[in-house]
This record gives structure tokens, sequence and C-alpha cells, in this order.
């Protein structure tokens, strides 16, 4: 069963968070909110439209721009001024990086603040940190914790937890009782920690299991060659 728990270091998991999506990877159909500001903190991206009417020749129904971008089938997206540009496949960082360039044409030395927005869970421990975009309202933890990697011998399926704002809930995928007990939907903004198996456990635990698959390849051998004898 889920379980509130208390005391749980809220500010190191948003760090974690926060450089996992920084290492997202755009992909097509993603939605962007892009703002660009000058060194001083000023807010731009043609505030006042001058250079949209300069370029268009015209002052007739100028709007200001929506902020929310969607990534098309090939990769691009249409942003304000710069046209289209391939974002997909880079990293979140990387593309605030590659419009920061772009914008250079226009303003000096211009800071770019690029942010995913499609609804998302984000997995920390275990997997490295990784950006799960959610596909439809109903995603269980469990749907979230397969697409992430799922279980393995380097993951302590018996202590996970799903942080919601200030609230940390236990997750215990080690048995069936506990399945059945945490497989409720995640919402938007969840974060779901997988402890990860110290590494010298891991690898203590791999070697023994390559010094049982010997042992096991030699007696069988043994045996084969026994058989044969007359």
């Amino acid at each position: 069963m889920f379980k509130y728990e208390e005391g749980y270091p809220f500010a190191a998991i948003s760090d974690q968070a926060r450089l996992a999506e920084k290492n997202y990877t755009i992909l097509p159909d993603d939605y962007l909110n892009l703002e660009v500001y000058t060194k001083d903190g000023e807010r731009i991206i043609d505030p006042d439209l001058e250079l949209n009417k300069e370029l268009t020749g015209t002052n007739n129904n100028l709007t200001r721009p929506n902020p929310n971008y969607l990534i098309l089938p090939d990769s691009t997206v249409k942003l304000p001024m710069i046209g289209y540009i391939k974002l997909g496949g880079l990293t979140i960082e990387n593309a605030s990086r590659l419009l920061e360039e772009s914008y250079s044409k226009f303003y000096n030395n211009p800071y770019v603040v690029l942010q995913y927005i499609n609804k998302r869970v984000i997995v920390l421990g275990a997997t490295g940190g990784q950006v799960i975009p959610l596909e439809n309202e109903n995603m269980s933890v469990v749907e979230i914790v397969a697409l992430s990697g799922g279980i393995t011998q380097n993951t302590h399926s018996e202590n996970i937890r799903l942080i919601r704002g200030e609230e940390v809930f236990l997750v215990d995928l080690s048995t069936l009782e506990g399945y059945s007990q945490s497989n409720m939907n995640v919402e938007s903004g969840d974060v779901i920690y997988i402890e990860p198996v110290p590494r010298v456990l891991s690898q203590s635990a791999q070697e023994v299991s390559l010094i049982v698959s010997t042992i096991t390849a030699l007696t069988t051998l043994l045996v084969l060659i026994l058989s044969l004898q007359p």
C-alpha cells in the first residue's frame, strides 16, 4: 500500500529532476515553451513587434506570438523571427544553446529558457534520470517503471517512491500483493524514484552468477563425458 513518508529530501530530488529535464531529447509532437531574455533580464522575442512590422511591412492585426510551439513530424519547429529550425533529436540544453546562437543575429547575448511542457513523469535513481511522456490519462506506476527500463538486478523493487508535490508514497513491486496495492495512476509532474542497488553488491551478484554458470557448465560437461565412457 502507498504510505505517506515524512522527512524526504525534496531539494535533492528537485535538483535531479531539473537535470533529467535538461537531458530530455526533444521528439516530434512535443510542445515547447520558449522565452528569450537579454543579459540584463529583459524578456524579448520582439516584445513590441517592431521587427515583425519591419519584416512584413504591415501594422495590421499584429499579435504577440504564442510562447508554446509544436515540434513537427520532420523534427522542425517554427519560431518567431528565426522561422523553421530543427530541434528534434536535441536535448533541451543543446536546443537552448542552438536557439541562443540563432537569436544572437537579432539581439546581443540573448539568454534562452526552453521547457518541455507535455504531460510527463520524471523517473530518477537506478534508471539514470528519464522524462516519460504521458500518452494518456490512465498510465500507472507499473507502466512508467516498465517504460523507464523496468525492474532489474540493479534496482530495489521493494523501495520505489512516488513523489507528488510535498507528499511521498512508498511503492513495493517485489511481491504480487505489493503490485496489486501499488498499481495506481500517475499524474503529470509526478517524480518516481527507483532506489538502485549499490554498485559493489550489483557487481558481486554478477560475479556470483558467472561463477555459478561456469560450475553448472563444467558439471554438465563432466556428466556427459562420464556417460560416454564404456
